[in-house]
Formats: structure tokens, sequence, C-alpha cells
């Protein structure tokens, strides 16, 4: 089991970076979700998940998550096969809102290729889900 910490990471390469190690049979809990990064410009951001979040019907869908999890949950099975083996790799990943109780103290990862400093342009998926209306919970 993988542990690996969000925190200053930015969200594309850190969802391509784990979907690849989910396909080669690994156990994945990511922590810190809502510190995940997506760079750009946040107003740009901000009316591109406003989009996605308002589309289609509110009883039938589609849904798209305001949580950071969720996001950064259906942002790695985007980029996961659409098949067998891409729902079962999918089933071995787990994210949490912070660190949970059961993983403090344990040694967490962080990949190298996806780090970035705290940029200007750019916003976390915990300020992202605040701005689309869902609730602080960390």
């Amino acid at each position: 089991m993988e542990i690996i910490d969000a925190e200053n990471q930015v969200l594309g390469r850190l969802a391509s970076t784990v979907a690849k190690e989910l396909l080669n049979g690994k156990n994945i809990h990511i922590i810190n979700a809502e510190k995940t990064l997506i760079t750009g410009n946040p107003k740009y951001i901000l009316e591109f998940y406003t989009q996605k979040t308002q589309r289609g019907d509110p009883y039938h869908g589609p849904f798209f998550p305001r949580t950071p999890n969720g996001m950064l949950k259906k942002t790695v099975k985007g980029m996961l096969p659409k098949n067998a083996k891409g729902r079962a790799a999918l089933k071995k990943l787990m994210i949490h809102i912070s660190v949970p109780a059961e993983l403090q103290g344990k040694e967490f990862k962080k990949y190298k290729a996806a780090e970035k400093k705290i940029m200007p342009k750019s916003i976390t998926l915990g300020g992202l889900s605040i701005k689309l209306g869902h609730k602080k919970m960390w």
C-alpha cells in the first residue's frame, strides 16, 4: 500500500502517475486531496468547473462531484481504460481529505514530476470546491 501526499501536487500530473501505478496493481491512498493544485487562471478554471457541474438534468445527470476527493477521483478515473481492468484498478484507490487517524504516523510519498511550488496562477481543489458551493469539511 502506497500513501501519497497530494499537497502542492499538480492535479493532472498526479492523476496520470497514480493511474499508471493502479494499472500495475498497487493499492494507493491519497491524502490531503484539498491541497492539490490546478494551474492556470483561477477565473477560467472556475468557469470550466461551474459549467461541468451545471451541465445536464438535475435528476438524470451527468453529475459532476463538488468535493475535492470526488474531483480527484473523477480525474484519475478519466485516465484509466474503460474496461474491466480500469474498473478493477479504480477500486484500489482511496482518496482522503486531510490525514485520517489510521494513516497518521506512516511514511508519505510525493511524486517529483507532479510537485509544483504554489503559484499565483493556480487554485487548490479545496478552494475550487468551496467556490462551487460545497461546505468546508476539513
